[in-house]
Parts: C-alpha cells; sequence; structure tokens
C-alpha cells in the first residue's frame, strides 16, 4: 500500500462512505499516536503535540493551516502555549474517510521539523 504522506485527498461527496473497519486497521498503524474521538456522535482522528512555547505552537498551527489549504480539508486546531491539538474528519459526511488518515500522516511529517 502507498504510504498515506505520499497520497493527495480527493473530493468528498456528501454521500462518500466513511472508512470501514478494515480501512481504519490498515492505515490506524501508519499514524500510531492519533486517537480516534467521538464528539457529538462523530468520529474523529485526534492528536495534542507538545512544543516549548507559544510561539513554536503557533508556527506550527500555521503550517497546517497552509497544508489544510493546499489539500482542501481542513481541521479543528486548539493552540495553546506549549501545545495544539488537531482533529480531523470529514464534515460533508460526518465521520472519517480516508482523506483524514491521510492529512493526519501529513500533519505528523510537519510536527517532525518542529522536534
Amino acid at each position: 500500500m502507498e504510504e498515506l504522506v505520499q497520497m493527495k485527498c480527493v473530493a468528498c461527496r456528501r454521500d462518500a462512505p466513511t472508512v470501514t473497519t478494515e480501512e481504519i486497521l490498515e492505515f490506524q498503524p501508519q499514524v500510531p499516536q492519533w486517537e480516534i474521538t467521538e464528539k457529538d456522535g462523530i468520529k474523529r482522528l485526534e492528536r495534542a503535540y507538545k512544543f516549548k512555547d507559544f510561539s513554536q505552537a503557533l508556527s506550527f498551527t500555521n503550517k497546517v493551516g497552509e497544508l489544510a489549504e493546499a489539500e482542501d480539508h481542513h481541521p479543528a486546531l486548539l493552540t495553546e502555549w506549549g501545545g495544539v491539538t488537531v482533529e480531523w474528519w470529514t464534515h460533508k459526511i460526518k465521520g472519517l474517510h480516508r482523506n483524514d488518515f491521510i492529512m493526519a500522516a501529513k500533519t505528523d511529517q510537519l510536527y517532525e521539523a518542529f522536534e
């Protein structure tokens, strides 16, 4: 299977299916630090990243924003002193799509540049 970081997000329609259990088992090992959470009945991928200060956290947030714009897929971002929490899910289908795993992997790749 092609690595998630090498994939591109695809346009998602409202009738697109959410990922299957088998797909989760295939994609999850590539983003092992991401948790599948549920808020308001919607499954999401969530990860908290740590930074040495607010400036570094804000810089990372901006990089994630640039990535989101480039891929036309947008997360929820919480930026705090020393940390950024990122949540990916597909709003149109109210759940997880392959795009969310792709973006989680790409977000991890961005984080590696900050370590």
